[in-house]
Order: C-alpha cells, then structure tokens, then sequence
C-alpha cells in the first residue's frame, strides 16, 4: 500500500512538473510571436507616418494616427522600440527607420525646455550607443546630457521638470527617469558633475515625494527661492493624495536604475519598498495589469493602464536581479504574471489594426480628458523592453 502512494505521489509532482514546463514552454513561444507581431505592426506604422513626424497614439473613432514633432517628450520611444526590435529579430527595415528618425530627432540635444530628454534622447541615442558605439552618438547624447543639466538648481536640489511662473518649481516623480543620461555622461566624460546632478535630485525627491505608505505624490511645487515645498498634488491621477499607477511605476523604475548606477543601499531599498507598496495594495487585480489609478473612482471597473503594467514589469524583472531569496522571486514572477496578461488578446492588438502600435489600452491623461483607453508609444516600448528582459533573464 505504501509503495503504491509513492508511485502515485511521484506521478503526481511529475505530471506537475511537465505540466510548469510545458506552459512555461508556451509563454516563451507567445513572447516571441508578440516580438514578431510587434515588428509587423511597426512595419505598418512606418508606411503609415507622416514624413519627419514621432507616433504618438491612434484615435480608433478616427482611423487616425496621432503625431508629434520631435519636440514632444515620447519622440524618443519610436525609435528606441525600432532598435529593441531589430536587437531580438535582426529586421534592417526597422534599423534603417530608426536611422532616419533619429536624423530628426538629433535637433533636441540643444533642447533646455524640457526636463524629459532621457526619455527623448537616451531610449533612442542611448540604445544606439550601446548596440553601435559611434562618436556621432556620443556627441549627441553628451549634449542632451548637458541641456537637461541646466535645468538643475542647487537651492531646490533637483532638475525643473515644467516651466512656470513667479516662485513656483515644478518637479513630477516622472524625472526620476531623466537621470540615466546623466549618470551615462558622467561615465562616459569622467566628470562627476553629471553624477552629483543625478543623485542630488534622486535624494530631494527621496525625501519629499513619497508618503508614509510609500506611495508617490505626482506633482511638488517648491519655492525655487528657498527650497522649501509649497505644495504636494497631482496632475494625472484621481486626487492630489491618490497613488496615480503610472507614477509610481515611474518611481519603482527610476529608483531601481539610481541603484544599479550608484550601489547605494538606500535607492535599493527606496525600490523595494515601492514595489512591496505595488504588489501589496489591495487594488492590485489578480492579473497584476494595474487601475490607472490605485485610488481611481469605479474600481473594479475603472480602466486598467497598460503602459504602466508594462513599466512595472520591466522594472520588476530589473530589481529581481537586485535582491535575493523571496523578493528575487516574487518580483520575477508577478513581472511575469503582468507579461503574461499583457501578450493577451486583450492587450495585444490584431495585424494591421491599433495604428501599428502593439500594446491596446494605455491611459495618459484622464483629468484632462486626453489618451484614454488608446495604445501608447512609451507602453510598447516598456513592454518590448520588458520581454527581451524576460527572455534574457528567464529562470529555468
């Protein structure tokens, strides 16, 4: 009888064991159908986009494809998705569109009126140097570097995100992903200035934008006379003390990358403490794709934001390799519950529709009424960052 429970028992864990192997199997063959249909789609888009135009999102009701000159701050997301995907799937056709819409693009490494630059100039020119160093890069991504440094004031101690008026000094928890061109430039030029930039600002927002929960204000006015905070708000999310998801997915991304650039424990633990805020609040749905707000009116049936879910993903699987014993695994595997909601066919758009973008309901500005329910670019480049971290990093 013993013997027989054994033989039953083994059966069992082997059966369970084919079985994880097997749907493990199946994920990795969606992630590279979702990589192959993104490629299509983007082949579709460029047929499709006005000439020395940036995608931005598609109107559905319009049949309309949404652009924006390079001055607008996701011009960098097009051509940063073109190279992620020619990196995975060596297609030249996309290489060769990211060639001609960064000629375009270059103009703003000039560009000192706007604080996204990193966004604009290092998801583009940042992955072009990594993928094919080039002194022409360099140039570039240097004087972005520079731009965006003389937006810094010391008396506040952080970069100016938007310009305003009187004493007012805006700064949004979205410039905590504007550091990585700095802490590129310091490394590349040996000089520290950038660095101490970097991480001047990382520290004033440390200390001011977070809540005792550890969730993130959107918005901090400071008296750019004193430093002082005069204000803590939001501008996209539901309330001024709501956790608006795609902030604190900025945040949970942002802090992860301060502690690969610095090794500093305290960036380390400011990332596992947002992401134990994410992945603990009681309105995070069971398949990890977040409400564009935790604290959106109408949950359970406010809308999800994909983009965010994607940023949350990619940052996840980063700070997986950062941590150790339970957190290692839990953050590896709710980024890839988020992945695997994500490459659905609820998320992911059908050939030849969605306006060639990939990712389908991304949220940007609700309060003003503006991208709601639509594809993103910033949330197909975050998921397409997200699987090539995945597929590169999957534990066996």
């Amino acid at each position: 009888m013993t013997n027989k429970i054994t033989r039953f028992a083994f059966v069992l864990v082997l059966t369970a064991l084919i079985s994880c192997r097997d749907n493990k199997n199946d994920f990795h063959a969606r992630v590279d159908a979702v990589l192959q249909r993104a490629s299509d789609q983007y082949e579709y888009m460029m047929k499709n986009l006005p000439e020395d135009s940036f995608p931005k999102t598609y109107n559905a009701g319009k049949d309309k494809l949404e652009t924006s000159g390079s001055g607008w701050w996701c011009s960098g997301f097009y051509p940063g998705t073109l190279l992620y995907l020619h990196e995975d799937l060596g297609n030249e056709k996309l290489k060769g569109e990211a060639d001609r819409i960064m000629e375009v693009l270059a103009r703003e490494q000039f560009n000192t009126t706007t604080h996204d630059l990193g966004f604009m100039m290092f998801c583009s020119f940042g992955n072009a140097e990594r993928l094919n160093p080039s002194p022409l890069y360099e140039e570039i991504l240097m004087n972005s570097a520079k731009s965006l440094a003389s937006r810094f004031n010391e008396t506040v101690g952080c970069i100016r995100s938007w310009d305003s008026r009187n004493d007012d000094y805006l700064v949004i928890i979205d410039n905590m992903m504007n550091l990585e061109l700095l802490f590129w430039a310091s490394e590349h030029s040996g000089d520290p200035f950038y660095y101490d930039i970097a991480v001047t600002h990382a520290d004033t927002t440390l200390k001011n934008h977070f809540r005792k929960d550890n969730s993130s204000y959107h918005v901090l006015n400071y008296d750019v006379n004193t430093g002082a905070v005069k204000e803590k708000r939001t501008a996209q999310g539901a309330a001024d003390e709501s956790a608006w998801a795609r902030g604190q997915a900025w945040g949970l991304y942002g802090y992860t990358v301060m502690y690969r650039a610095t090794g500093e424990q305290q960036y380390l633990d400011q990332a596992v403490r947002i992401a134990e805020f994410i992945l603990n609040h009681p309105n995070l749905p069971e398949d990890k794709v977040p409400y564009w707000d935790f604290n959106a009116p109408g949950i359970p049936n406010a809308l999800r934001d994909s983009s965010a879910g994607a940023i949350m993903a990619s940052a996840l699987l980063e700070l997986s390799g950062y941590t150790t014993g339970e957190n290692a695994e839990k953050y590896f595997e709710n980024a890839g519950t988020m992945l695997k909601t994500l490459t659905t066919d609820e998320y992911i758009a059908a050939a030849g529709t969605n306006g060639g973008f990939l990712l389908k309901h991304g949220v940007g500005h609700i309060p003003e009424n503006s991208e709601v329910d639509v594809p993103l670019t910033y949330g197909d480049y975050y998921l397409i960052e997200a699987l090539l971290r995945y597929k590169n990093m999957d534990r066996n």
